[in-house]
């Protein structure tokens, strides 16, 4: 993104922000505003810290007596979507790459249909009988287990370098002149805030104003189908690969825990993404960005893919289609991996650091008015 966009941005995140802080009528709403209150002038990295704590949810819109149409035309949520943005790009690792943030549904396309096709020619190529039926539902008679693990492992240490990398930069940018120690609690309190969606609840506890300016608590739940079914994905992926250590070889049962937590986690990651796609569709176009929206459609569309392709194989693993659908599969999973550093992911690990930031201020001790005070 050109310097003169980023200016302008930041420009316009201080103007709203400064007549937010003069206001304070949403306080009660979420993080956002009692950070802040914490300030009186608005670094750039100040504002990326608090569009980063944004969780997007249309309460402080729908509540603004200076929301459009008046002259002031505050709009925090759009604003901060931009400003989101604009961060993402920044602190992409490699540099060159943070061009996948803008084109991210074609971009995001285009590698998942490389990988599907890299994966079905690898298939066709080391399978040998087993992609016709000889492989008696086992996965790795497909695809040799270090094979899969040289494959992901290689792709995995890539995206975890770069994530990390993303984060480490905008932790120190956000937190020049006024750091912030990582401690424990801190980590805590903002891992509950996470686990709980905490600022999905809206103000009140009534929920967000969001997909309308009705409150509900619609879209935190299908967050939550999505999140935790990621988790209990994850969770049978390292769960099988430990039983393959110790010497239980798949095919793995239906009752057994691999199975049973990759059907739980599956079908959280098929409700999840639905529903907040048709959420997205319903939504007011005016507190939010729309021309954002492929970035968010792509990478649902991607967990949907996932969890839909998983559980066809596991539903025909014992038939002669396995062999395609398996190489499908990890096509998917593996387009997915490779967009997670250059696609909407990446909110989810800055909105955690500024979370981690936000729970560190609320734990310093208030200051003291001096003697002459």
């Amino acid at each position: 993104m050109p310097s003169t966009d980023s200016d302008g941005l930041i420009k316009e995140a201080e103007r709203v922000m400064t007549i937010c802080n003069a206001c304070r009528y949403c306080e009660g709403h979420c993080a956002v505003f009692p950070a802040m209150a914490l300030r009186i002038n608005f670094t750039a990295g100040n504002l990326r810290y608090l569009a980063n704590l944004c969780h997007n949810c249309g309460s402080c819109f729908h509540h603004c007596q200076y929301a459009p149409p008046h002259a002031f035309d505050v709009n925090v949520p759009r604003v901060f979507a931009d400003l989101r943005a604009e961060t993402y790009q920044r602190y992409a690792w490699p540099a060159p790459l943070a061009r996948l943030f803008r084109r991210n549904g074609l971009a995001a396309a285009i590698i998942t249909a490389v990988s599907m096709v890299a994966l079905v020619v690898l298939t066709v190529v080391v399978a040998g009988p087993a992609l016709h039926g000889g492989h008696g539902g086992s996965f790795y008679a497909v695809l040799p287990h270090h094979l899969m693990v040289g494959l992901f492992g290689a792709v995995a240490l890539y995206v975890a370098v770069a994530l990390a990398i993303g984060v480490i930069r905008f932790w120190r940018d956000v937190g020049r002149g006024d750091p912030v120690s990582i401690r424990l609690g801190t980590v805590v309190r903002a891992s509950g805030d996470v686990l709980r969606l905490r600022y999905l609840g809206g103000g009140g506890g009534d929920g967000c104003t969001y997909p309308t300016e009705a409150p509900s608590h619609v879209r935190r739940r299908f967050h939550h189908l999505t999140f935790y079914g990621f988790l209990l994905c994850l969770a049978a992926t390292t769960i099988a690969a430990i039983y393959h250590q110790l010497g239980r070889m798949a095919p793995y049962p239906m009752w057994s825990v691999p199975v049973v937590l990759g059907i739980l986690g599956g079908t959280g990651l098929v409700t999840g993404p639905i529903g907040l796609l048709l959420l997205k569709q319903r939504s007011d176009p005016e507190p939010y960005r729309r021309s954002q929206f492929a970035m968010d459609i792509a990478f649902l569309v991607l967990l949907f893919a996932a969890a839909g392709t998983g559980f066809a194989v596991l539903c025909l693993r014992d038939t002669a289609a396995m062999a395609i659908l398996l190489a499908v599969h990890l096509g998917v999973v593996l387009g997915l991996f490779l967009t997670l550093p250059y696609g909407k992911f990446v909110h989810s690990l800055y909105r955690f650091a500024a979370l981690v930031r936000y729970a560190g201020e609320r734990s310093r001790p208030p200051l003291r008015p001096g003697p002459d005070a």
